[in-house]
């Protein structure tokens, strides 16, 4: 059978593995190391984009939010050594937030192995504990079989991030090799006995609370949990940057569980008699730094759901530990059914509580930010992806827009910075007819601002928003907190943002007043571009609940 088949190089043989694996977008930086697999991609160029970006560190944002956003693994290429380097942080994003991603990194030659060649390193060691698996492609007749592997890899069980390195001479090397199959989504199911071990839980229960999160999820099966939720009168929440698992507006949703927790809701999490936990891994920015569940043995009557068995038991020993896909889990879920009036009389008051919590509040200066916000929440229509960064800017977002659907939020469950505009670069190349926004702080975006390039190359027009308020502000907060008045190191000198975004080739406003910015967006949505909005805020206002001036007095008082 092998005699009938064409005779390949490495790089094309990788490039159809990619294609047979239903790969349609790949994002990276080119590099020497790869040569032949972008002679492959060639060949391939209407079926499957490579999309060039302009750093590794961006790029690997963009394959993150790909496998975020759509549930396929993200594809990335490298080149070796400062390429590996650069894209190390979405592969660790793609750790965190459970994302599936498989990144092809460029090696040196097998004859130059273990000397320190040319950009020489050992991926296995620099990637061992950031990814799934890290494998080495020794051999072009395997290439096949890696492939496949890593993309199984990637989605089954807790998604996460593959590496594979891609030595010269097997992709300069030729085989003739059959293509395997596209890869196959292995999901566990709950036993019986389990699901009845969990109705005697709820049905015992005066104050159950149910919280989602994590990878793994669909469309259809986030609606069916919802649903059922609402129909047992019970509350609903969601973990850090996952509140796009269940719509905000419904009577049941009662809040997510992340950093600048409603602190009612935090009693209620502490106070519950179960906790179910869908999904979600429990780690710190869930859990409030462990507190709010404690290890490792809670309160509550921990019920963990998961679709990875490494991750029941790893930090809290739950009463009932269930390994199960988010689907067949649902689906066994919906078969259950409880009638309990104080349930939905407690979820009442959680929900008016909610409400109440994420109703903006005045701020110092004249742009209103939580007012922005909410018009943004209010009249962006409800499919629209909204790409987050990381830094105290990020609260805001939170605690204001209302996120109606699935996959309409990226944002990185690992707090790292500028991954919110190349994020959007990616959902807008893969949802082209979605609305994308993207919402970046002013050293958030200039971490990764430089793939306005890419946007602007590939047609990839959305509204950016920068808030600029002339610091790393989260850091600035942390100082005034702990050493009161003495700042260092955290102030800003930025460039004129609405210029940057033109001198791309795309559209440009500054907003320094609330009653600007919906006219600013609306010129910005219509001018066919990339587009930013630098946002100026008060430097003072630096949460949605307080200021820097309040944090600095209360540590002064505190150390008197």
């Amino acid at each position: 059978m092998k005699s009938d088949l064409k005779t390949r190089h490495g790089g094309k043989i990788l490039a159809d593995a990619l294609a047979a694996q239903g790969a349609r977008l790949a994002f990276g930086v080119p590099g020497e190391s790869y040569l032949p697999v972008l002679d492959g991609l060639h060949d391939l160029r209407e079926q499957m984009k490579f999309i060039v970006c302009r750093q590794e560190g961006g790029a690997s944002y963009m394959a993150e939010a790909y496998g975020k956003l759509t549930g396929e693994p993200g594809v990335l290429f490298v080149t070796r050594g400062p390429g590996a380097t650069n894209g190390a942080i979405g592969v660790h994003t793609g750790l965190q937030d459970s994302t599936p991603m498989v990144v092809f990194i460029g090696q040196v030659p097998n004859e130059f192995s273990e000397r320190e060649a040319f950009q020489e390193m050992d991926y296995r060691r620099m990637y061992g504990q950031m990814a799934k698996w890290v494998g080495q492609i020794d051999r072009v007749e395997r290439i096949p079989e890696y492939v496949s592997r890593a993309f199984h890899t990637a989605v089954a069980g807790r998604p996460g991030p593959v590496v594979l390195a891609l030595p010269e001479d097997t992709l300069f090397g030729e085989a003739a090799v059959a293509d395997a199959p596209k890869h196959h989504t292995p999901r566990g199911a709950p036993p019986p006995a389990q699901m009845t071990e969990l109705y005697k839980s709820l049905e015992r229960a005066q104050r159950p609370f149910v919280l989602l999160g994590g990878g793994g999820w669909d469309r259809e099966t986030c609606v069916r949990l919802q649903r059922w939720i609402e129909s047992q009168g019970l509350g609903g929440g969601t973990s850090f940057r996952c509140q796009d698992l269940f719509d905000n507006r419904s009577a049941s949703y009662i809040g997510d569980v992340g950093i600048g927790i409603n602190s009612k809701l935090a009693e209620r999490v502490k106070e519950a008699d179960v906790l179910l936990v869908i999904g979600a891994r429990l780690g710190e920015m869930t859990t409030s730094a462990y507190s709010l569940v404690d290890a490792p043995v809670p309160k509550q009557t921990l019920v963990h759901v998961h679709g990875g068995a490494e991750e029941l038991g790893r930090v809290y020993r739950p009463a009932l530990a269930i390994n199960s896909g988010m689907a067949s889990f649902v689906e066994a879920l919906e078969r259950l059914s409880f009638n309990n009036a104080s349930w939905k009389s407690r979820t009442a008051d959680a929900r008016k509580e909610f409400l109440e919590w994420t109703e903006p509040r005045p701020m110092p200066g004249k742009v209103q930010y939580g007012q922005v916000i909410r018009w943004l929440s209010d009249n962006l229509p409800e499919d629209s992806i909204i790409a987050g960064g990381a830094g105290n800017f990020a609260g805001w977002l939170h605690r204001h827009f209302r996120y109606k659907g699935f996959r309409t939020q990226l944002g990185s469950t690992n707090g790292s910075m500028g991954y919110g505009y190349p994020a959007a670069v990616a959902a807008k190349l893969a949802e082209p007819k979605r609305t994308v926004f993207a919402l970046c702080g002013d050293g958030d975006f200039l971490m990764t601002g430089q793939e306005i390039a890419t946007a602007a190359q590939y047609g990839a027009n959305f509204v950016a928003v920068v808030v600029n308020n002339g610091s790393y502000g989260t850091i600035r907060m942390h100082q005034e907190r702990e050493y009161p008045g003495r700042v260092y190191g955290t102030e800003l000198k930025n460039p004129d943002f609405a210029a940057y975004a033109r001198a791309f080739g795309g559209h440009g406003e500054t907003v320094e007043r609330t009653e600007d910015f919906a006219p600013a967006y609306e010129r910005a949505a219509k001018s066919g571009k990339p587009a930013i909005i630098e946002l100026k805020i008060d430097p003072d206002a630096i949460t949605p609940a307080t200021t820097l001036s309040a944090i600095r007095e209360k540590a002064l008082k505190s150390k008197q």
